[in-house]
């Protein structure tokens, strides 16, 4: 992979994340309503202070070019609904949470649909075949909202092995981990097991074993690099994924991540948190598939990217 490239990329970054900055910016203030709107008792020379201080009686391209010039110093503004915060200072304290959910989640994802798959190409048409097939068929037909009570009530109220809610001692983080990366452990077991098999139906893996080499030296060693080159293309819209699902996942178990005050503040119409937490996600999304055409080029040197 070139340097080239890897400018190019990030050349291409700057006119999208433009795009995406104009959408949502217009977009939110098209929508219905305002952020003062649901007040109690605010009477109309407050509520018009109100649009004064925050600059909303502006006609909105003053407010767009406003906004541009604060956020090239890297200022997203202050929070509607949050007293004296600021936009910085809500995503400074919500992002590390939602950043461990999602890489704990991915973790789990990659432990058992790695291992699940392997299973399976080692013992296709068995029962180790054909158990975790069925489990990774469940994942995908189930959705988040859907695994996240589930757990709850197994492993929560009728065991009473996990705690449901919080985000304070290290076991809280199981359960919603859990649940955000059973769906993607599905499909990565499903790409591990389609991978593996086609690997090991060439010409060097019969060469490997007809030299007496192990099967389990034989996947470790000369399977796995080709192997999860699928499971590598995957990663970029899994990381997207996992990301934006944490919306859903923070909301079941009550977690103090990003995804909450993104959907509280699209509920109260707070324009800033909005714009910043969408502009935070785009960015993310990014980087992680950015890392993923990293990856899959070392993985397989025949890749060249132009």
């Amino acid at each position: 992979m070139g340097l080239g490239y890897l400018l190019k990329r990030l050349a291409i970054m700057v006119p999208v994340f433009f795009l995406v900055v104009t959408m949502v910016f217009f977009m939110i203030r098209f929508a219905p309503g305002g952020p003062f709107d649901g007040e109690k008792a605010v009477s109309p020379e407050i509520l018009r202070n109100l649009n004064e201080k925050y600059h909303l009686n502006d006609p909105l391209l003053v407010q767009f070019g406003n906004y541009l010039k604060d956020l090239v110093r890297g200022d997203l503004g202050p929070s509607f609904k949050y007293a004296n915060r600021t936009v910085n200072e809500l995503i400074a304290d919500s992002l590390p949470v939602s950043l461990e959910l999602g890489v704990t989640a991915l973790i789990w994802a990659l432990l058992i649909g790695l291992v699940a798959g392997g299973l399976a190409s080692m013992k296709p048409n068995t029962v180790w075949d054909y158990v975790p097939m069925s489990f990774s068929i469940l994942g995908i037909c189930l959705p988040t909202f859907v695994i996240g009570p589930l757990l709850v009530l197994v492993f929560g109220i009728w065991l009473e092995w996990l705690p449901v809610a919080g985000w304070d001692a290290p076991e809280d983080r199981i359960l919603p981990s859990l649940t955000l990366g059973f769906a993607y452990a599905a499909f990565i077991s499903r790409l591990t097991r389609g991978g593996l098999m086609e690997i090991r139906s060439q010409d060097f893996i019969r060469t490997a074993r007809a030299k007496g080499l192990s099967e389990a030296r034989i996947l470790i060693v000369h399977s796995l690099r080709g192997g999860l080159l699928p499971v590598v293309s995957y990663l970029g819209p899994a990381l997207a994924g996992i990301i934006s699902g944490a919306l859903v996942t923070e909301t079941i178990f009550n977690i103090p991540g990003l995804g909450r005050f993104f959907i509280q503040s699209a509920v109260n119409r707070d324009y800033t948190v909005v714009m910043g937490t969408a502009l935070l996600y785009f960015t993310l999304i990014f980087v992680c598939n950015f890392f993923v055409d990293i990856m899959y080029a070392l993985l397989d040197p025949r890749v060249k990217y132009e």
